[in-house]
């Protein structure tokens, strides 16, 4: 499923148009990045936690060449299914 295929199931399952489903679809998103940006994690009970993970600086080795190379410190997005979401899958 695709961004699009989502914007379409929120349009059929909300009565929504497919422009109305798609400006909340994207503000959902917006505001999951926003959030995650300042440090927060976002909550969903019953589906999820989106959080962000630092990932520290290491050192790394070009596959080519076998030089060594410096990975600088990032953040990670990180996504732990919550038990409602596991109990729908099993």
């Amino acid at each position: 499923m695709n961004k699009q295929d989502l914007i379409t199931k929120v349009a059929e399952g909300s009565g929504l148009s497919k422009v109305d489903a798609g400006g909340a679809v994207e503000a959902v998103l917006d505001a999951i990045v926003d959030a995650m940006k300042s440090g927060d994690d976002v909550r969903l009970v019953g589906f999820g936690t989106f959080s962000v993970a630092a990932r520290a600086a290491s050192e790394g080795r070009n596959p080519r060449t076998g030089e060594k190379i410096n990975i600088p410190t990032s953040n990670q997005p990180k996504f732990k299914a919550g038990k409602g979401l596991k109990d729908a899958l099993n």
